[in-house]
């Protein structure tokens, strides 16, 4: 690639731009997500599958997303050393995803005749929508300079923590709106947003002044073995709090009518945190950042759980969604990172697919009651301390020993 013409300022531009771009890619992609979980119960009781079914669709998804959220990674890292073949891959297949989404309530109004359809719909959507997600962040490891890839994941994080902001009005918006129109509407945007890919990534790579050396795969060492089973327990930590906890928390001293308003300030301070949490993983790495948020956040979930009132319990929401967003951001930096150059898509796909994991192991606590058994109420009720100290501090544990170990070799 000629760097001919082509300076810092160009190079800014170019990579600012994807991390616009992946930014509103998440955000269009996950409000697409939260639509489907809106509406899936009322479409899988027209094909005649049981309410209590429906956690079983769900978990299904997240199944799917834990294996092809990896492939999609693995494939990304294979085709991106070609301009544009990435873009037109994401492309397709978001194509192909958004058909099988669109067709799902029309498919649901023949009834249940049908139902073998509408599984198979869901099926072709959740495998198709894994593009949508580690394969975009290579480009970042591929076109944007090391020290501008913490900002960038936090700027394409925002939109997946946009999205978990507006998540409860959306469900409130939507209740009596027929599925068609925001199935049809979200596909068509997401569509367009994922379309221009190719636009985007041709424009880096015409204002990226550095060259791409030779892309080459790597095995999966101990450090990312270890990285990604962190990953996962943190995960599963924000998943119990949040998507569990949380609600009875704000009931405590609310009305089950003020948790639209209440629940987003988690998001907030995930939102709020990253962009200076990624000036510290420009220096220290994610791991440091990662490790020092997951202690942060169990300290965040102890005084939610003693808390008195509803404004201590506020703020130990708002901190708990900025070390959720430190923790998040700094992982797909250490991915990009640890992918080095050739298996960026790789890694990050498996940080995808811990996430998905433990989204299955969260629908498979409350499929199984656990949170309402008494002898197990308690362990679900302190199991997010539990999950993101011990992650936390295995990290920090971790991520000295290679400071130490680098220092040795100097």
């Amino acid at each position: 690639m000629s760097t001919t013409g082509i300076t810092a300022e160009d190079d800014d531009t170019g990579t600012n731009r994807i991390g616009l771009y992946l930014a509103f890619l998440q955000l269009v992609f996950t409000l697409l997500w939260t639509t489907y979980v809106i509406y899936l119960p009322k479409l899988a009781a027209e094909v005649g599958i049981a309410p209590a079914a429906v956690i079983l669709l769900l978990m299904l998804d997240q199944a799917i997303f834990t294996v092809t959220d990896t492939a999609m990674g693995i494939v990304a890292d294979k085709i991106a050393g070609v301009v544009g073949r990435l873009g037109i891959l994401v492309g397709l297949l978001t194509a192909l995803s958004c058909a099988a989404f669109v067709a799902l309530p029309f498919v649901a109004s023949a009834g249940a005749g049908a139902k073998s359809v509408f599984i198979a719909l869901i099926v072709v959507w959740a495998i198709t929508s894994s593009a949508l997600r580690a394969p975009p962040l290579v480009l970042l490891g591929k076109y944007s300079a090391r020290p501008k890839v913490p900002y960038l994941a936090a700027l394409a994080m925002l939109g997946y923590g946009v999205a978990g902001a507006v998540a409860p009005f959306l469900g409130t918006m939507l209740r009596d709106v027929d599925a068609r129109l925001p199935f049809i509407i979200s596909s068509i945007v997401l569509l367009l947003t994922a379309v221009g890919l190719s636009r985007v990534e041709f424009d880096a790579a015409q204002h990226t002044s550095r060259e791409t050396p030779p892309r080459r795969a790597r095995p999966l060492s101990r450090i990312t073995v270890i990285f990604i089973v962190a990953m996962m327990i943190l995960s599963l930590g924000y998943q119990l709090h949040f998507s569990i906890n949380s609600p009875p928390f704000y009931l405590r001293f609310a009305k089950p009518d003020d948790l639209p308003w209440l629940l987003p300030v988690f998001w907030i301070g995930f939102n709020i945190a990253m962009f200076p949490a990624s000036k510290v993983v420009k220096h220290h790495g994610g791991l440091i950042v990662m490790g020092a948020a997951g202690l942060l956040g169990a300290v965040a979930v102890i005084i939610a759980e003693l808390a008195g009132t509803l404004n201590i319990l506020i703020a130990a929401q708002f901190i708990a969604g900025a070390a959720w967003g430190c923790m998040l951001m700094s992982a797909v930096s250490a991915a990009l990172a640890i992918g080095g150059n050739g298996a960026e898509g790789k890694v990050t796909g498996l940080v995808f697919s811990a996430l998905a994991l433990a989204t299955f192991a969260r629908m498979s606590a409350v499929a199984g009651g656990l949170q309402k058994l008494p002898d197990f109420a308690p362990l679900v009720h302190w199991a997010p301390v539990a999950c993101w100290s011990v992650a936390g501090a295995g990290l920090l544990v971790i991520a000295a020993a290679r400071v130490q170990a680098r220092q040795a070799r100097a």
